[in-house]
């Protein structure tokens, strides 16, 4: 899986490697349907504090389309969590979805073999 990581802010530019380590941990399960990631943290009010850093997660996927999600926290870590929680829900789901539309189709047409 490719990551790109991208970031204004310096202090957020420190958790590089982090955000990546997570970014795979997360996805660890589903890195064959997501080849390209994109992390991009930000900081909305700048220095006036407050709950104002967000975290925008681009996957883009196979066969499913891009999937982009964002989360804001109180700090980057928090942030970032977030995001990659409702990504990998997301995915899974999306999963889920497809596997329950082959079993159909399978059973469908193990019912049309013995009918025939």
């Amino acid at each position: 899986m490719q990551v790109v990581f991208t970031s204004r802010d310096p202090q957020a530019a420190g958790l590089r490697q982090l955000a990546e380590q997570r970014l795979r941990f997360a996805l660890r399960r589903l890195k064959t349907r997501v080849p390209r990631a994109e992390v991009e943290l930000s900081d909305v009010n700048g220095p006036r504090g407050g709950v104002d850093k967000r975290c925008q997660l681009a996957l883009r996927t196979d066969g499913g389309g891009p999937v982009v999600v964002s989360s804001v926290a109180g700090d980057w870590r928090s942030a970032l969590d977030r995001a990659l929680a409702r990504a990998t829900r997301f995915l899974l789901r999306q999963a889920r979805r497809g596997q329950d539309f082959r079993k159909l189709r399978q059973r469908a047409r193990a019912q049309e073999t013995e009918a025939a």
